[in-house]
């Protein structure tokens, strides 16, 4: 198979990556991807980073014997603390979410005083705050840990009393340090937008990495000559979990309108196989 004609590999802890995952479909509708759900060992958030980059380690090499062309780290906690070294031990191009995020925050902010909301990992990492200030020294990065985030989105809950009371205590400081934009540090957070949006009020900016990340994908592809132009073959996906596939489908079909075919959805189990699944990539 031609290079280019590779599909693209897509993780995550759980289903946030799936906010990536629908951007870069939007940017790049000719592309196929398999997309990795590793919810049996979700939230990552809390963890060690040093086992949180082994799972990263694990999963990018195990999708890059899958055949895929370049690697989109769709979790802030897995590019904070595992991005270098995947970018080191890989031998394709691998694209992480907080760079990109970082960006289009500068770009929204007019005071330089961001908010950035994360796992506990992604927070004490300051990989926001080392990216946003490299990008603009004098910016100021107030970051929050949002832990309780992640279990409700994977819980499916997304609205509701209990979910506001708990975003609107959450983002108290944020709103007392008077930011004018907010990054969601995590691919889950976009989930709860309609309750960040309501709590924050319309006069801060709230900036999620999924378009950015689409846009700097589509950029090192068109530099690597690696687009697929859609002239072969109609795109395919194939989504993967170390969970249940049950539970991913209806997050899919609930959230994303997503209902792939019974053979696009699959288990994998742990630990991953050192070889890859047989008809699993496009």
């Amino acid at each position: 198979m031609d290079f280019a004609h590779r599909p693209i590999g897509v993780f995550d802890s759980g289903i946030g990556g799936l906010t990536v995952f629908h951007a870069m479909k939007r940017r790049l509708p000719h592309e196929s991807v398999i997309y990795f759900g590793d919810r049996a060992r979700c939230p990552y958030g809390d963890r060690d980073p040093e086992e949180v980059e082994r799972f990263a380690l694990e999963i990018g090499h195990y999708l890059e014997r899958l055949g895929i062309k370049l690697l989109v780290v769709a979790c802030n906690t897995a590019t904070a603390v595992a991005l270098p070294r995947l970018q080191e031990e890989l031998g394709i191009e691998v694209v992480g979410v907080i760079e990109p995020g970082a960006w289009q925050a500068l770009e929204a902010s007019k005071s330089g005083r961001i908010g950035v909301i994360g796992t506990s990992v992604t927070v004490s990492s300051h990989a926001y705050a080392h990216a946003l200030r490299a990008l603009r020294p004098d910016v100021s990065a107030i970051e929050v840990a949002c832990p309780l985030f992640v279990p409700l989105v994977e819980q499916g809950h997304v609205e509701g009393e209990t979910v506001e009371s708990v975003v609107r205590e959450s983002l108290q400081p944020l709103l007392q340090a008077h930011i004018d934009t907010l990054v969601l540090g995590c691919t889950h957070y976009p989930l709860l937008m309609p309750v960040i949006r309501r709590v924050l009020g319309p006069s801060i900016r709230v900036i999620s990495s999924a378009d950015a990340t689409a846009e700097r994908v589509a950029r090192v592809l068109a530099e690597q000559q690696l687009e697929e132009t859609g002239s072969h073959r109609e795109p395919e996906v194939c989504f993967l979990t170390t969970g249940d596939t049950a539970s991913l489908r209806l997050a899919l079909a609930t959230w994303f309108g997503e209902t792939p075919e019974e053979r696009a959805v699959r288990h994998v189990s742990l630990p991953i196989p050192v070889e890859p699944m047989k008809q699993t990539a496009p």
